[in-house]
């Protein structure tokens, strides 16, 4: 079965034919909500609001642990996230959709690990944080839905809720990231330590701070207007992707 977490802009699924809606306990506290269980296309989904249905939870507040240990103990086998994001490269425009093949983290005093020393010390593979196959099963979905995908990307996640200064988004691209978002960590790593795979598709839903029309300030209904566009298109690639992917 596999998982659709959804970030800004998406905080439902209007192609899943809700079946039930289950709340979990977990050991790490409450997860972000109940879980909504249904199919596209025959195959079964479940998917999870990340900020909450109201959209109340900031990035930071995130309860990344019980997320990802509720999805692993109902069964989940793959996970897809989708997310916005600043565009930090010259290609990442507003609009544009993307799946991101490696991370940069920026994040502090986050639950970053389900191994906290309380048995043995358990170092985890990090390489590559995205699952390959995931992400070539994303960008077939999106070549059959006739979108435009980018293929790879290295996402910075910062700590947010605020948005960065334009002399930080230089010195993330310094680093070398085309894109910046607040979920990405420790959403991905969690979901390796459960050995659960994981793939993202982002949404640029503005350019970064000091770039493009946002060289002297981001508007926020800018942001929104984009997501509401560009969300219709995420959709219809998941439904490619739960279709044509079985």
């Amino acid at each position: 079965m596999l998982a659709i977490i959804g970030g800004s802009g998406l905080s439902k699924l209007s192609s899943l034919d809700v079946e039930r809606r289950e709340v979990v306990r977990t050991p790490y506290g409450e997860p972000s909500g109940a879980f909504l269980f249904g199919r596209i296309g025959g195959q079964e989904v479940v998917f999870l609001a990340r900020h909450g249905y109201g959209h109340t939870i900031p990035p930071h507040k995130v309860n990344y642990r019980a997320n990802m240990w509720a999805l692993k103990n109902l069964g989940v086998d793959g996970v897809v996230s989708v997310a916005s994001a600043g565009g930090i490269r010259a290609d990442m425009l507003p609009g544009t959709l993307a799946t991101p093949d490696q991370i940069l983290d920026y994040t502090s005093g986050r639950d970053a690990t389900y191994f906290d020393g309380d048995t043995k010390v358990v170092h985890v593979d990090f390489t590559e944080p995205y699952c390959p196959v995931l992400r070539q099963r994303l960008l077939a979905a999106a070549q059959a839905a006739g979108e435009i995908m980018i293929d790879g990307a290295v996402y910075a996640a910062t700590q947010g809720p605020r948005l960065e200064s334009a002399a930080e988004i230089n010195r993330l691209e310094r680093d070398g990231a085309d894109v910046v978002g607040m979920t990405g960590m420790p959403e991905a790593v969690l979901a390796r330590e459960l050995e659960m795979p994981y793939a993202a598709i982002v949404v640029i839903a503005n350019y970064a701070a000091g770039r493009g029309d946002s060289k002297h300030g981001i508007t926020m209904d800018v942001i929104e207007q984009t997501l509401q566009h560009a969300m219709g298109r995420v959709k219809t690639v998941l439904q490619h992707f739960l279709t044509v992917n079985p």
